[in-house]
């Protein structure tokens, strides 16, 4: 069973509710991505979400465009801050990628109050990724961040620039948080003002690694790993529309979250969300 799309933002492009995180990609071989392209196939995935620092990724993706470019909605990512940087860092993303373009590029983890004044300043990456647009190498551009402050610091990056995505932590956990709530639902609803397309990240997310535990996941942090967990987390998120849910960092468990996704959408209920939050031990991976 397919999953559903939804308009990605005012790009014109319908994007799987769940976007391939290809960071999942970073340490893995040709033939590894390749099993992982046959997947994403089988579900219909049609957006790609890599980044200049993500590994072998890009590599691992541009071989799939040289047969399936126009399958996909591709985006990558910049981390540089500085104009000349992320000029650099794109032509070098095309060259990975194997394409002339990318639908998407997007400012890397830019939460830092000092690096977010520095990359949209004059002079500054954002510089780099507006001129690619005229040159036809980018069709949009979007930020990322991480951690509890970044839904305040993309409400300062919307009001900025006109910004078409944004990608941000959120699961059942973040919308308990006293301050980051309040902050992603203001944000999200600037974001819905402006048609800006919102992607989230962190849905399956289940806490940090414990002492002493096996690390046995490409994530840097614990994924939930059991279907009857997987599937409320990914439920819980699906049935808010038009967001968006970045699959996990983990070759290993993109196939429970991506079987979660094409069934029946069902909304869990708070005392489902709650069971799972005690029976897993959710907890902060941002710290406090």
């Amino acid at each position: 069973m397919a999953i559903e799309k939804r308009p990605f933002g005012r790009t014109g492009h319908d994007s799987t509710a769940v976007i391939f995180g290809a960071a999942a990609l970073a340490r893995v071989d040709q033939a590894v991505a390749d099993r992982v392209l046959d997947l994403l196939l089988e579900y219909g995935v049609n957006h790609i979400d890599t980044a200049a620092r993500y590994g072998d990724s890009e590599l691992r993706v541009g071989r799939w465009m040289d047969r399936h470019r126009q399958r996909f909605f591709l985006a990558t990512k910049t981390g540089e801050r500085d104009y000349a940087g992320a000029r650099d860092g794109i032509a070098r993303s095309l060259e990975r990628l194997r394409t002339d373009h990318v639908d998407l590029i997007q400012l890397h983890a830019l939460y830092h109050p000092d690096e977010w004044e520095r990359a949209l300043s004059p002079g500054g990456a954002l510089e780099a990724c507006v001129e690619a647009r005229a040159q036809g190498r980018v069709r949009f551009i979007g930020v990322t961040g991480h951690g509890w402050t970044v839904a305040a610091m993309h409400r300062r990056s919307l009001e900025r620039f006109d910004f078409d995505s944004i990608l941000l932590p959120w699961n059942w956990f973040a919308a308990q948080h006293a301050t980051y709530a309040p902050d992603f639902e203001r944000t999200v609803r600037l974001a819905e003002q402006r048609k800006t397309a919102v992607q989230t990240i962190k849905g399956v997310a289940r806490g940090p690694w414990a002492a002493g535990a096996t690390k046995d996941r490409s994530t840097w942090y614990q994924p939930l790993e059991a279907m009857d967990d997987i599937r409320p987390a990914v439920h819980w998120l699906l049935s808010r529309r038009g967001i968006f849910l970045l699959s996990a960092g983990d070759v290993g468990i993109l196939p429970l979250v991506l079987k979660a996704a094409s069934e029946p959408v069902v909304p869990p209920a708070a005392e489902i969300m709650a069971a799972l939050s005690a029976r897993t031990g959710l907890a902060s991976i941002f710290g406090l």
